[in-house]
């Protein structure tokens, strides 16, 4: 395997663990301040473009050099990136964690390698596919481990987590193809800054005051440096050698790090079904490694 693949996948793994630590800070967040989800990502995104503008002052000239170089395809991304968080957000509250996982997460691998095949009219290798399958799987069986068996499916939270998905898959496919004539730093400034601007008139709806804290500003500050911005910088830059399907399976580590936190931090219980979907889930991962590795040394 080339250093530069090995380095993608790790960079596309890394973005999938931090965007895992999301859950809890959400739910902490939302217990101190009373805000609703929605509300939340727009100060996640919010926090973010904050960061990143700060630190991209100096470059202020590239990022607007970028956007009108590719106005329509940064705006998609960014516009993306919040509708396919916000949709997630109400598949939970309305279908339960179970359903939104599972369809949101695992339809996204499934589109990419259609759209991929349709694409390029190439059969997926049988790695990607194996992985795929097997981190659906895997997905499936964490997600049914730790969902609430008294909560039941609503048809509204269905179609929004089939919507997440299908905004995420097409958001991955777009932003790999946008990742290519403009810098991860640049387009993850620009993502946040119009995502924060996409949710803003659905949050101010929702509600956006609250009484601030230590807690409450420390973890949306990280929710928005780490988790999104930090993230999303190591997603955009893992992207650029990585199909989108790989790079979608690949950040499925998101619920197994959740599942893993949720045992950690609030004593849910690690059952057998979340042992085997979360060895499911990293031997998706793994089996992606060798075969990209496969690939490499016989090209």
């Amino acid at each position: 395997m080339s250093f530069s693949s090995r380095l993608s996948l790790l960079q596309l793994s890394a973005a999938g663990i931090l965007w895992g630590t999301a859950g809890v800070v959400v739910q902490v967040v939302a217990e101190d301040t009373g805000l609703g989800a929605v509300a939340i990502g727009f100060y996640r995104l919010l926090f973010a473009a904050a960061v990143m503008l700060l630190l991209g002052l100096p470059a202020r000239r590239q990022i607007i050099a970028a956007y009108r170089s590719a106005p329509l395809a940064i705006t998609l991304a960014g516009a993306g990136l919040a509708s396919y968080q916000a949709l997630y957000f109400i598949a939970v509250r309305l279908g339960g964690v179970s359903i939104a996982t599972v369809v949101s997460l695992g339809i996204a691998p499934v589109l990419l390698s259609a759209w991929e095949t349709a694409r390029t009219r190439q059969r997926p290798s049988t790695g990607v596919l194996g992985a795929s399958v097997a981190a659906i799987a895997g997905l499936a069986l964490i997600a049914g481990a730790t969902a609430d068996t008294g909560t039941a499916a609503a048809g509204l939270g269905l179609l929004a987590a089939v919507g997440s998905g299908i905004v995420y898959a097409a958001s991955t496919a777009l932003s790999r193809h946008t990742t290519q004539g403009v810098e991860p730093l640049i387009l993850t400034t620009l993502s946040c800054a119009i995502g924060a601007v996409t949710l803003l008139p659905i949050a101010a709806a929702q509600g956006l005051v609250f009484a601030p804290s230590t807690t409450s500003l420390a973890l949306l500050f990280y929710a928005g440096a780490i988790t999104t911005a930090l993230a999303y910088a190591l997603f955009y830059t893992g992207l650029r050698r990585t199909t989108g399907s790989v790079a979608v399976v690949v950040t499925l580590l998101e619920p197994l790090t959740a599942a893993l936190l949720a045992v950690l931090l609030i004593n849910e219980p690690l059952g057998g079904a979340t042992i085997i979907g979360g060895a499911l889930l990293l031997g998706a991962v793994i089996s992606l490694y060798t075969s990209t590795s496969t690939s490499t040394s016989t090209s």
